[in-house]
């Protein structure tokens, strides 16, 4: 265990410093969800039947998912990159533990994740998006999202592996941009046609923004209105989103060590 982390450590660092010589990078990850939530908020709004405040206090959590959700983009396009350029054979080789290389790579992009989503939550704040449940709740809310994030990179960096080359990695991640357009993050699903709301409510974003809108604000008419003819996971929504989680980390954590492990075929 002790090699394990000392391992994840240095690829960690090895991350951070990528990402600190790479500053365009990171005002992008953090001014497009800043950028998505005052185009959704101010336009999509004023189109809706929920009243500005209202739209934005269902938007804000639903955007929060979807940047978790971007963990699959994102650990794609780092193990991809990697990958073939040469940089996985050369750690391949050295005596460490085949899980650090992307435990570390996940781990860096948990860190980042946590502080892109900062100026997100403060220009919510600032358009009339409030936390009103206590501190507890705000932190768990938190945690969900950080929980799911992580999972998703692992399943990022599983595909990122199998990947042929670092463009086919870049176009398949930029389709899951679509993922939380079929979900429950920018728009209610109850008015949704029956197979769309199903497919919809077992998307696992919906359940982790659900899981944050109830989480931040207490368990009075989000949460009833959440268990109103939905489906599991958007009924249940904190038990859903870590279900979720847990079962993807369960499944691509040691696929992602195997594939790895095994280089490119």
């Amino acid at each position: 265990m002790s090699t394990l982390l000392s391992d994840g450590g240095a690829v960690l660092t090895r991350q951070l410093q990528k990402a600190r010589h790479a500053p365009a990078l990171l005002i992008l990850t953090q001014t497009m969800p800043v950028a998505m939530l005052l185009f959704f908020g101010y336009v999509f709004g004023s189109a809706l039947a929920m009243p500005g405040r209202e739209y934005r206090q269902f938007l804000v959590p639903g955007l929060l998912a979807a940047t978790a959700a971007n963990g699959l983009m994102a650990g794609m396009f780092t193990a991809a990159q990697d990958a073939h350029r040469g940089v996985t054979d050369r750690f391949r080789t050295l005596p460490m533990s085949r899980t650090a290389v992307p435990l570390g790579q996940t781990a860096a992009d948990l860190l980042t994740t946590a502080v892109s989503m900062v100026p997100l939550m403060l220009v919510g704040l600032a358009m009339g998006w409030r936390v009103e449940n206590d501190p507890a709740g705000a932190l768990g809310a938190l945690g969900v999202l950080l929980l799911f994030r992580f999972a998703t990179a692992w399943v990022g960096t599983y595909l990122g592996l199998l990947s042929k080359s670092e463009e086919a990695a870049g176009q398949l991640g930029s389709a899951t941009f679509l993922l939380p357009m079929l979900s429950a993050a920018y728009l209610p699903t109850a008015g949704l046609p029956g197979w769309l709301r199903t497919v919809a409510e077992w998307n696992p974003i919906s359940a982790v923004a659900t899981a944050v809108r109830v989480m931040c604000a207490g368990a009075g008419g989000e949460a009833a209105e959440a268990a109103a003819g939905a489906a599991w996971p958007v009924a249940h929504p904190v038990a859903g989103a870590l279900l979720w989680s847990l079962v993807l980390l369960a499944v691509f954590v040691p696929a992602a060590t195997r594939r790895y492990a095994r280089g490119r075929d």
